[in-house]
């Protein structure tokens, strides 16, 4: 689990809390339920017009993305392949078939099966490469649909402020009711431009950052297979793999 992801919009919105109750304001007078159908059902709507149904179930599963911390874990794929490397050097290309299960990433499994199978490495590259493409492609769609998400909610947040205040207007003549009026209608500006800003606008740039991570460990998965197709020494692999690893200046002081 990303704590970051869920600490993140906690801490934020009690802060935001805490400032208002400073000021003295009033948790309840911020709460309007009728200001967050306008904003989430006038958001979703208007996004649905943008994105194709299965544009948005991909993103809405991309939430998941977003709560979960990076499915590549560098340091663990370099020693997988260096392990893989090692054990082609010492015994040959077939034996990593033994190996391919226990690995911990699904794009080296996808390669060690190809090269176990005899294919050949440009064709493997190729495969790997377009796999690599076509899901950073993906991702940048799901990106794009919260970041979407984001500029839209503030602008109806806005449309929900002019309908409270056409409200407002239509009882002028009741001098009571224009202060607490006022009031409930800018709450859909603040939960329109809260949700952006809290939500929607940094999910999509955490999705994106993980689709990079996950694009760079694949790029490692496809560097080191071909070291090892090629015959490599694997402490000459380990040196091309270790700029993709966080503390590679530590490794290279331990080794």
């Amino acid at each position: 689990m990303d704590l970051t992801s869920l600490v993140g919009p906690i801490f934020a919105i009690a802060m935001i809390i805490i400032g208002l109750i400073l000021e003295g304001g009033h948790v309840s007078s911020i709460i309007q339920f009728t200001a967050f159908l306008i904003v989430l059902g006038g958001m979703m709507g208007s996004i649905m017009v943008a994105y194709t149904l299965p544009d948005i179930l991909g993103a809405m599963k991309a939430i998941g993305t977003w709560l979960k911390n990076p499915s590549a874990n560098p340091d663990q794929i370099m020693t997988e392949i260096i392990d893989l490397a090692q054990t082609a050097r010492k015994e040959s290309i077939l034996a990593l078939e033994k190996k391919r299960e226990g690995l911990s990433y699904a794009p080296l499994k996808t390669a060690v099966r190809l090269a176990v199978d005899g294919t050949d490495p440009d064709i493997i590259r190729e495969t790997l490469e377009t796999a690599q493409h076509v899901e950073m492609e993906e991702q940048e769609v799901f990106v794009h649909f919260w970041e979407d998400c984001g500029a839209i909610a503030p602008t109806i947040g806005i449309l929900g402020a002019v309908l409270g205040l056409i409200h407002v207007m239509e009882n002028l003549d009741k001098p009571e009711m224009i202060g607490p009026g006022i009031a409930v209608a800018f709450v859909a500006t603040l939960y329109g431009v809260g949700s952006a800003n809290i939500f929607f606008i940094p999910m999509g740039k955490k999705i994106k950052r993980k689709a990079q991570l996950d694009y760079l460990a694949q790029e490692m998965v496809i560097i080191g297979v071909e070291g090892i197709l090629s015959g490599l020494n694997p402490k000459v692999i380990q040196e091309k793999l270790k700029v993709f690893v966080s503390d590679k200046g530590e490794s290279e002081g331990g080794g």
